[in-house]
């Protein structure tokens, strides 16, 4: 098994990127990568692309190495990813939207965030075009006996956000799910080139609004590699606080949703209260229910006062006090358990080929979690554990929420007893040349990873942000597979991918 570090020193190494190591590659050494990903030596952590050049990064869990192998497109094609790792496809298929870069042997060519109802066409090119696409799409095609489809969106009951889902059943059982997204593509990459680094990084608060919080710290991290930033220790630890209370909110929302959907309401209306107690307590201390523009590159905007620590340690109480309840309530509700166990399976094998991220991959046997490795202060010097199962159904997904709660309960005490006097924010050093940097940060859903150039009047020339979604809506499509239609909205509910995030 190649070292992931060797492999890339095949290449040209690009100093200006920080932290880890970027190389540009030849096609022959593209290849082999993407052949080391399809027989899961290493696993895909992003694909992204420039006008003219596509970039891959890399894990090797085995080693905890990451890497970027980059490639350039003089003539606008590159070979295909997707052709040896399936990972990389609807990924592939975007890069085709936005920049117009055809990977060669590509399985999939149709359009992915393009629905033919932009004024350009690969609006993010060198060069981009004026005539549109086709409207049209074409489903894959299902052959059988006894088949129908069920078309459902984008346009949905209550908030939820657009999306379509194309379902193939026999009867009750369905035997193919199909989505399409896009609906919500808001062009964050385009708007952030050329912004000034304080404009972008309210643009990637807000990418996903549930996640502003991951989001945020994972582009000011980004930022801080580019241009060897230290951020003060009460930072660090005030960023930290706001992520756990954030992880803590979102899981409370989707433990009370998922058996909402099994038709347990009553587990929606206590964990709403405990969501909202946090949402509030986040208001009062940081001025903003989700804490959205708090962080910031170079630190935070805000701080703690002590009564703002008695209000987190306060509600941080009562969710402990509540939550043994509200857990036995549903571990020993029998037909809430009918619902949720064996429904939904995600094999560990293909969320580890997917490097499925958060409670979709921990609950297949994944124990990834990007503040354990590759780490990042202050995770680094605290005392948690990473909950994993190897069930994969929607029952160990809302288990895996349950601990994850209990941890970030932990972690908060252990935040709060530890933070620091001192400084909240830098000013950010001048970026005297092109500058690289990339971050891996662990939201609720998953890691989330952004990569950023930083020009040398200190703009942000390219940034791209990779939502954990990206890896987990084509595995939402794998595990409804043989359950019956009216299982999906548990399913969908159990895996809670962002239609924003994805979309960009």
């Amino acid at each position: 098994m190649a070292v992931l570090i060797d492999f890339l020193s095949q290449g040209s190494a690009q100093p200006q990127h920080r932290p880890w190591p970027r190389a540009v590659v030849e096609p022959d050494l593209w290849s082999e990568a993407a052949r080391r990903l399809g027989v899961g030596e290493w696993s895909l952590l992003g694909l992204w692309a420039e006008a003219r050049a596509v970039h891959m990064a890399l894990l090797d869990e085995a080693s905890g190495e990451i890497g970027i192998a980059s490639l350039g497109c003089p003539d606008g094609r590159y070979p295909s990813v997707g052709l040896h790792h399936p990972p990389a496809i609807r990924l592939e298929r975007a890069i085709r939207s936005l920049f117009g870069l055809e990977p060669d042997g590509l399985p999939d060519q149709r359009p992915w965030l393009d629905h033919g109802n932009w004024d350009l066409r690969h609006p993010l090119a060198a060069e981009p075009r004026s005539t549109p696409i086709d409207k049209g799409y074409a489903f894959l095609p299902v052959e059988g006996e006894g088949l129908h489809q069920i078309p459902v969106g984008p346009v949905h009951a209550g908030i939820i956000e657009p999306g379509h889902f194309r379902f193939t059943a026999n009867g009750e059982t369905v035997v193919r799910l199909e989505e399409r997204l896009g609906y919500v593509h808001k062009g964050i990459e385009g708007l952030m080139a050329g912004a000034t680094v304080a404009a972008a990084a309210r643009l990637a608060a807000r990418t996903s609004g549930d996640s502003t919080v991951a989001c945020g710290l994972a582009f000011a991290r980004a930022v801080e590699a580019a241009l060897g930033a230290e951020v003060p220790p009460r930072a660090v630890l005030l960023r930290a606080l706001m992520a756990e209370m954030e992880r803590i909110a979102n899981h409370l929302g989707d433990f009370g949703a998922i058996c909402n959907d099994a038709s347990f309401s009553l587990m929606l209306a206590h964990c709403a209260v405990l969501r909202e107690r946090v949402l509030r307590a986040a208001n009062g201390v940081f001025g903003h229910r989700l804490m959205r523009d708090r962080i910031v590159p170079g630190g935070v905007s805000t701080d703690v006062d002590r009564e703002g620590v008695a209000a987190i340690r306060a509600v941080a109480a009562e969710v402990g006090a509540r939550l043994p309840a509200l857990v036995d309530l549903y571990d020993n509700t029998t037909s809430l358990q009918d619902r949720t166990a064996l429904t939904g399976i995600l094999k560990p094998a293909l969320a580890c080929q997917y490097a499925a991220g958060g409670y979709v991959g921990r609950a297949s046997g994944r124990k990834f979690d990007a503040r354990k490795a590759p780490g990042y202060a202050p995770y680094d010097g605290l005392d948690f554990s990473v909950p994993t199962l190897e069930d994969g159904d929607v029952n160990a997904r809302v288990w895996i929420r349950i601990r994850e709660i209990e941890q970030s309960l932990s972690l908060i005490a252990q935040l709060l007893d530890r933070l620091p006097e001192g400084p909240t924010r830098i000013d950010l050093p001048a970026a005297t040349e092109t500058r690289e940097g990339m971050a891996l940060v662990e939201g609720f859903r998953g890691d989330i990873l952004v990569w950023l150039k930083v020009a040398p009047d200190g703009t942000v020339a390219r940034c791209h942000l990779r939502d954990p979604s990206w890896f987990q809506w084509p595995l939402l499509e794998a595990v409804i597979e043989g359950n019956i239609v009216a299982d999906f909205p548990l399913c969908n509910k159990s895996f809670n991918c962002s239609y924003s995030g994805h979309d960009l």
